[in-house]
């Protein structure tokens, strides 16, 4: 990412501090905002060209949202492009990183990253579904029916909503990554940090609630846990948040055992 992008999607993302009325229906106004700019190479250039006044810019946002979505979602849009982006890829993501922020704010009280992480689960333990999804032949409208129909009563309106639109729209990325990505970009709104816990047998609550306590205390910040259940470990734990890696679990002190007698 340039530091172009780095400081348009900075100046976008504090812009929904002081919007109102940021709901459901916005962030699916913005999934769609962005699906219509990256289908069209010669809007997309339009809105990302630094050459253009941003007045230009602002005026075809107008001319082409403004009949039929809310004034919030217009007023987002127009701002987003008034920043000078990258490339016209980086703008289309930045809208794709607005929805997905308004959805976290929306949904706020919801588990909102534990419900996508299950879902990273179900389409990595599920290579026909993730080549379904991810595959760029398939036809974008049939993948998000096939999400709404495989999550429906499972996960919160937000969720769905935010996993059919970007599976609609993945770009060069597979699906667990534009996952990921969603994941951090909904913890960094609420201000949360995600540790992945992986474990032999499943954490008690007891368990779960005293090292929320102790990953929170440590990273200064409200920690929830997404838990991975996987016998190789063979007993104690391995946690991950973001590039931090704490692997006390058996198998890592067996290997690393191994190890130096091998040395």
């Amino acid at each position: 990412m340039g530091s172009a992008t780095t400081q348009a999607q900075r100046a976008s993302n504090a812009e929904l501090s002081g919007a109102k009325g940021l709901d459901l229906a916005v962030a699916s106004q913005l999934f769609h905002s962005a699906r219509v700019v990256g289908s069209s190479s010669h809007l997309s250039g339009a809105l990302a060209d630094p050459s253009a006044s941003t007045a230009s810019r602002q005026k075809v946002v107008e001319d082409v949202f403004g009949p039929t979505f809310a004034p919030v979602t217009v007023s987002l849009l127009s701002f987003a492009v008034q920043q000078r982006w990258s490339s016209a890829t980086d703008l289309i993501a930045g809208i794709e990183e607005l929805a997905i922020r308004v959805v976290a704010i929306s949904e706020g009280s919801t588990d909102l990253e534990g419900e996508l992480f299950s879902v990273s689960r179900m389409v990595t333990q599920n290579p026909e579904l993730e080549l379904a999804l991810g595959s760029r032949l398939g036809d974008a409208a049939s993948k998000g029916a096939l999400v709404d129909t495989l999550l429906a009563g499972r996960v919160s309106a937000g969720t769905a909503l935010t996993v059919a639109s970007i599976v609609q729209q993945p770009g060069e990325r597979r699906v667990r990554e534009a996952l990921s990505r969603t994941m951090r970009i909904v913890s960094d709104e609420l201000n949360r940090t995600v540790a992945t816990v992986t474990t032999a047998t499943p954490l008690s609550d007891a368990q779960a609630a005293q090292l929320v306590r102790l990953l929170s205390a440590k990273y200064g910040r409200e920690v929830s846990l997404n838990t991975v259940v996987d016998s190789s470990v063979v007993g104690g734990l391995r946690v991950q948040i973001a590039d931090d890696v704490i692997d006390a679990s058996v198998a890592a002190r067996l290997a690393e055992l191994r190890q130096r007698l091998a040395s």
